[in-house]
């Protein structure tokens, strides 16, 4: 019946293997041991995500133990007040022991790889990734990433999935090769799973890190312009910007419908910084937060799934108008606020 349970724990790796056994998929991460519940509660972006709608969109159910030890099943037909909770709002309403999951079919081989230029190709690649992100077919995704690494030549790419029609392939990646010469172009017919697992290594997990992210509507020229003025490197830290993209089947999702609000965004915006262990990172964190100070102003809201310490007021207007909504429900299933850990939802008194 082309779906999936997966058991909490569970990393997306283990999920691209199993249901690609069977030609299927799960709209889920860009890298592969990225933990399933984490990601899906949160909202949950990915290279299909285009096609098939974000993790949250693609939720057939969820059991999760609640603060009072209960058992319960949260779906359509069954408490389908905390289905539409969890559907965005994070780990604020119990302890999700087990997702069933919509899978879809899903093609072996798609077109994707990153292709990378020098930095003075930079302002040429965000403007044409403004301009196309909005034309191209739901089939092709896109994230773009302008990085200062320390020690290293500053560098801009693109890096993509493109899991349409193998003919088209060409003409519908024909704008994304008219932005320079490239250092790298490794565009190319590849395995799905090896395109998931492809990003492993560059995620910052192995250093320690600070990170920023905020939705955007549009890309302007002045948000281009203060993006690459202000970015720059530093004696011990690598320096990045990247983004996850939206449009396609997440737009087309009303921002009521779950309580992910930012379906109307272009795509989240993250700025990062990371260094070695051992490090004292005043100044690098110094650093990333006055950069951010810059870009948060074209910014009208943060994903959960990457600042997982806020609280307060800031998560109040982050939900929008799914707000109170969440309040309440959090009220019904968590009353004591005991899972408080996280971009934390105080509930309705």
């Amino acid at each position: 019946n082309q779906t999936a349970r997966v058991d909490g724990g569970a990393l997306l790796g283990d999920v691209d293997h199993e249901t690609q056994l069977y030609g299927l998929a799960v709209s889920a991460g860009i890298v592969s041991h990225t933990g399933v519940g984490g990601l899906a509660l949160g909202g949950g972006f990915g290279w299909i995500g285009r096609k098939y709608g974000m993790t949250v969109d693609n939720l057939i159910s969820a059991e999760l133990v609640t603060s009072k030890g209960e058992v319960v099943t949260a779906s359509a037909n069954e408490n389908p007040d905390l289905f539409w909770a969890v559907r965005g709002g994070g780990g604020n309403f119990g302890i999700v022991t087990n997702f069933e999951f919509q899978l879809h079919p899903m093609q072996r081989q798609v077109v994707g790889g990153a292709m990378v230029f020098p930095i003075e190709n930079a302002r040429d690649l965000l403007v044409m990734y403004s301009e196309y992100s909005h034309e191209s077919p739901d089939e092709l995704a896109m994230g773009f990433f302008v990085s200062y690494p320390d020690g290293e030549d500053p560098r801009c790419g693109i890096g993509i999935c493109y899991s349409g029609p193998e003919n088209e392939a060409e003409k519908v990646l024909a704008p994304l090769k008219k932005v320079g010469k490239p250092i790298y172009d490794g565009f190319k017919a590849m395995d799905y799973v090896a395109l998931q697992k492809s990003g492993d290594s560059d995620d910052p997990r192995a250093r320690a890190s600070y990170l920023k992210s905020g939705f955007i509507n549009e890309m302007s020229g002045a948000l281009i312009d203060d993006i690459l003025q202000g970015l720059e490197g530093g004696p011990g830290r690598d320096a990045a910007v990247f983004f996850q993209q939206s449009g396609g089947a997440i737009n087309r999702v009303p921002n009521d419908a779950t309580a992910f609000a930012y379906r109307d965004s272009m795509g989240n915006l993250l700025s990062a910084v990371d260094w070695a262990h051992g490090e004292d990172p005043t100044d690098h964190i110094a650093w990333e937060r006055a950069y951010w100070k810059t870009l948060e102003s074209y910014t009208n809201g943060w994903y959960v799934n990457d600042q997982p310490l806020e609280g307060g007021k800031s998560v109040n207007a982050n939900f929008r108008g799914n707000f109170e909504r969440l309040a309440a429900i959090k009220g019904k299933y968590d009353p004591e606020n005991l899972f408080r850990l996280n971009a934390n939802i105080a509930p309705a008194t």
